[in-house]
């Protein structure tokens, strides 16, 4: 008997052993390439000028100082609005990709995939090309058409800032709906109508109900994402004042290291809350 014990002991000392070996790389990877430096950028933050000491003066200054709450607020404010709006595109094209596309869903899956394999940076000089004072819609409104007498000033609008982020980000928000979708037992909606209700009302408290664990991750997708976006404000301008930009300010023109790390670390707990956010919304999914 203590030998059957002891085989089996030893088996599962050897799995183990095995199942260590081969996440060890990964853990490695994890820890040297993303623990690691988001612990020195949170340590630069706490550091005092001369780097001998401890400070909460940069954390004070973003949480209370009126101007940097006015730019967190502005951050989360923009990353809500893209939400928003990627939701109201999002889940009729989820909804049409699952229950309407028949045949046509792979072709709806490409285009909606398509534009995540072409690079961000040449996905937002398509707006600029087409919206630019000299750009395709410009020329074809004043020189071809005849409709304007002066171009339109699309570029460095807050408009096209958000609609440069809706296109980046609203792929991920049809995936999300999409996938929920496919998992709801049509027989419930058949169900609902066969009991006199008709199609408005059998969406609105069968289908939107249970495809709203998608619309919930999609959600936090698109923001956590939108939160951090830099590229797309930088390109297509808008006036917004977000913290990835003073990030980049702080790195590139103040030099000051320990407050776009201070600040990195504000970003990077909304993020974190985001992703508390989706673990919760999972595991009521996975309890319901």
């Amino acid at each position: 008997m203590a030998t059957a014990v002891d085989k089996t002991k030893s088996r599962l000392g050897a799995r183990g052993l095995r199942g260590l070996l081969l996440i060890g790389p990964a853990v490695l990877f994890l820890v040297a390439f993303f623990v690691l430096p988001l612990f020195d950028n949170a340590m630069r933050s706490f550091a005092t000028a001369d780097g001998q000491g401890f400070t909460l003066a940069r954390y004070v200054q973003l949480l209370t100082d009126r101007f940097y709450l006015g730019v967190t607020l502005e951050t989360v404010v923009l990353s809500t609005v893209v939400t928003l709006i990627c939701a109201a595109i999002g889940y009729p094209v989820a909804y049409f990709l699952v229950r309407k596309a028949g045949r046509w869903s792979g072709l709806v899956i490409f285009l909606l995939i398509a534009p995540l394999l072409t690079s961000i940076i040449m996905r937002t000089f398509g707006w600029q090309v087409l919206f630019a004072r000299r750009g395709l819609v410009n020329n074809l409104l004043v020189q071809e058409l005849g409709w304007l007498e002066r171009p339109l000033q699309i570029m460095n609008t807050p408009a096209i800032a958000i609609i440069g982020l809706v296109h980046v980000l609203v792929p991920f928000m049809v995936l999300s709906i999409a996938t929920v979708l496919q998992g709801i037992d049509r027989r419930l909606e058949e169900s609902a109508q066969i009991l006199g209700a008709g199609r408005w009302r059998t969406f609105r408290e069968v289908t939107l109900p249970l495809s709203a664990d998608g619309i919930g991750t999609g959600a936090i997708l698109v923001f956590m994402i939108a939160n951090g976006s830099f590229v797309t404000l930088v390109l297509l301008g808008g006036g917004f004042q977000t913290l990835p930009l003073f990030i980049y300010q702080q790195f590139n023109t103040t030099r000051d290291f320990s407050m776009a790390s201070a600040m990195s670390t504000v970003l990077l707990v909304i993020a974190l809350a985001c992703l508390y956010l989706q673990l919760r919304l999972v595991r009521r999914q996975g309890g319901s």
